[in-house]
């Protein structure tokens, strides 16, 4: 009797997306598509304000004290709790259920996240180093903004396959994680042991609730607000405790629920986060004033010049160098829907780092405002050129699968 060769499973470095995970993509992108576009609406509505004669106005308005903090410091510390909390999730879904469970799908995602975080890194202190420069901001130009990425996938990218947007948010998740742990690790400030026991208690509290399925919000949002303040108080960005929160939310639905607590959570909450919390940092964070001074001095500082080569350019080498060496050594293939050329468009596009850079940028610089404008119009100047660079290559690849 005749024996069928074995046929040998060939790993996709990016597999297709099927079934309740591609749903839940599809959900996502749609709320983070959405928020990019009112972010993009912020950051435009700072920049005209920032530089218009009512320039006062903003600048007042952004310093001006509520309670213990400024409506600068609410929108970053408080607003983006929510941002950071929605981030927390999505990792823990994926590495539970997602692509990062399955070590033959996520290490092509993973190693592109951290060449793409790395690779920027080494660009900025080279360039600082070598001209005297503040090594202080290496860690801005290491984030990805996914929801302005994936605004401008969504405009000109329609017709581009869903493995390829796939890619884009795990490497998006892996890149926020990251961003989490610099910000946890390198931006801590006073540390005070007592407020982090106390946030821990709290976030342990949230844990078993979770485990004891119980469900009422009125247990759940004094909770949040406490483990928020008491993070805040021990010295580390209140935004991890957000991340935290994230990380011990149930992902996994029991036999008799619809869904899991996590996806109940996610489809109330996303909306606030990408239509409400995120763009309402862009609006404090993103107005800078850009005076011809401040354009000159951009030309000539070695941070500006760091954080602009970072993001233009050490993310998309890294991004794509490490798919493809990942792919090229573990004999993994490319997805059959896709080309290199897709992958290096949105390695390209990985280069825009507003919210998280922005917010690095504040952390990273302290006091000096004005070192903070240059790195910030760094931002800026660079996420654009690589929104609009990575608009004509995905636009391009766009028409090739119309056809």
């Amino acid at each position: 009797m005749s024996q069928h060769p074995r046929i040998r499973q060939k790993k996709r470095a990016f597999p297709r997306v099927l079934g309740r995970e591609r749903a839940f993509l599809a959900d996502v992108l749609r709320a983070e598509t959405t928020g990019g576009l009112l972010l993009l609406a912020a950051a435009a509505v700072a920049l005209l304000w920032a530089n218009s004669p009512w320039q006062d106005g903003y600048h007042h308005l952004r310093d001006a004290q509520l309670g213990p903090l400024t409506v600068e410091g609410w929108a970053s510390d408080g607003a983006l709790t929510l941002f950071f909390y929605l981030a927390g999730v999505e990792l823990k879904r994926e590495l539970m259920v997602g692509s990062l469970s399955r070590f033959s799908e996520a290490v092509v995602p993973v190693v592109a996240a951290l060449a793409g975080m790395v690779l920027p890194a080494i660009i900025y202190l080279v360039a600082n180093v070598s001209a005297g420069g503040n090594l202080h901001g290496w860690a801005v130009p290491t984030a990805t903004d996914i929801a302005f990425a994936l605004a401008v996938l969504a405009i000109v990218g329609s017709s581009l396959p869903s493995a390829l947007r796939a890619f884009l948010l795990t490497l998006a998740v892996v890149d926020d994680f990251g961003a989490i742990l610099i910000i946890a690790v390198f931006f801590s400030h006073g540390f005070h042991l007592l407020s982090l026991l106390a946030a821990f208690v709290l976030i342990a509290l949230w844990y078993l609730l979770q485990r004891r399925r119980v469900r009422t919000p009125f247990l759940y949002v004094p909770i949040a607000i406490g483990a928020w303040w008491f993070m805040h108080e021990s010295g580390i960005h209140a935004t991890i405790a957000g991340v935290a929160l994230g990380l011990v939310t149930r992902v996994v639905a029991d036999p008799d629920e619809k869904e899991a607590p996590a996806e109940r959570i996610e489809h109330r909450l996303r909306p606030w986060s990408a239509g409400v919390a995120v763009p309402l940092f862009a609006l404090f964070a993103a107005g800078v004033t850009l005076s011809g001074n401040t354009v000159r001095e951009m030309v000539t500082d070695p941070v500006a010049i760091g954080v602009a080569a970072g993001l233009l350019f050490g993310k998309a080498i890294g991004v794509f160098g490490g798919s493809w060496l990942t792919a090229r050594f573990t004999r993994a293939e490319l997805n059959s829907d896709l080309a290199w050329r897709d992958v290096a468009a949105v390695s390209v596009l990985a280069g825009i780092g507003f919210t998280v850079a922005l917010l690095i940028a504040q952390l990273a610089f302290g006091s000096d405002l004005a070192q903070i404008e240059r790195a910030k119009a760094a931002v800026l100047v660079a996420s654009v050129l690589a929104a609009l660079i990575a608009s004509l290559l995905l636009a391009r690849r766009n028409r090739a699968y119309a056809d």
